[in-house]
């Protein structure tokens, strides 16, 4: 398994990068129109691109019929979602956010946010030559990357506020997102809990959940638990074993399993990377 502090961040001036191969599962697309117009489909809906817009997508497996026109002009930041999950905030306005750009992934920025994500974007661009030669190259990234993220909500919030999605079956993503947040998951991580807690059944969670965020329950499960986990990781007055009772994995090696799934590597060597730098 790729170790995620050895993984690609990605960036191309061409708008059809976006249709790569490589890129269609398990990454984040970030772009920015510099100049001109495009096209491109989306989970079935139509979206043109123009002077100072961007777009986020992360179901990138989703996106279709790309069209160019004349003098186009983008940037584009891809990174791993793997990777990302383990930087965004486990909040219910970032992943709420995340829900909106599912269902409205393009945003117009003014011409000051349009000029901050461009410098966003050539910071990450202007370090991609470190990979190799910067000892603490995805640290860097990282920080760079959530640079980009957080004025990317900032740039949302001030164009949809904080409630991106009012249809009425939200409200149960809500309560999920709520119980997440409240550190449910720090214990519990199984689809079956949390439809008792909300009083609904398993698969009327999961296909709601899946219909209005493009995740499954499991993904935004994990989402809001790498961060407690990590939290816990770093912490030295803990052993690993203790850390594993804590977070109520049945077994040290489920737990092992579970770090080695999420984080690239064995709770062990998580906790014990920067001491081999």
């Amino acid at each position: 398994m790729k170790d995620l502090f050895d993984i690609d961040v990605v960036y191309s001036d061409r708008f059809g990068y976006i249709l790569q191969e490589r890129f269609r599962d398990g990454w984040t697309l970030h772009l920015l129109c510099r100049k001109g117009a495009a096209s491109f489909t989306f989970n079935g809906s139509r979206y043109t691109l123009r002077k100072n817009d961007c777009c986020v997508i992360s179901h990138t497996a989703l996106i279709g019929a790309i069209e160019a026109r004349k003098g186009l002009e983008v940037e584009i930041i891809f990174a791993p979602l793997s990777l990302l999950r383990n930087l965004l905030p486990a909040n219910n306005y970032g992943i709420g956010g995340s829900i909106s750009l599912f269902h409205e992934p393009v945003m117009h920025l003014d011409s000051e946010d349009a000029a901050r994500l461009h410098q966003d974007i050539r910071q990450i661009c202007r370090r991609l030559p470190d990979k190799d030669i910067h000892p603490f190259y995805m640290e860097l990234m990282g920080s760079l990357l959530q640079t980009m993220m957080y004025d990317l909500f900032a740039f949302h919030a001030k164009t949809h506020g904080e409630n991106g999605n009012s249809e009425r079956t939200a409200f149960i993503v809500k309560r999920f997102l709520r119980l997440l947040e409240a550190g449910h998951c720090r214990t519990h991580r199984n689809l079956i809990y949390y439809a008792a807690q909300l009083n609904v059944s398993p698969k009327y969670l999961s296909d709601t959940v899946k219909r209005l965020t493009g995740f499954s329950v499991t993904h935004l499960i994990d989402r809001y638990t790498l961060p407690i986990l990590n939290s816990f990781l770093e912490d030295d007055r803990l052993s690993l074993t203790q850390i594993s009772d804590e977070m109520n994995f049945s077994s040290n090696s489920y737990f092992t399993r579970y770090c080695t799934k999420h984080l690239g590597m064995t709770p062990g060597s998580y906790r014990n990377r920067g001491k081999t730098k």
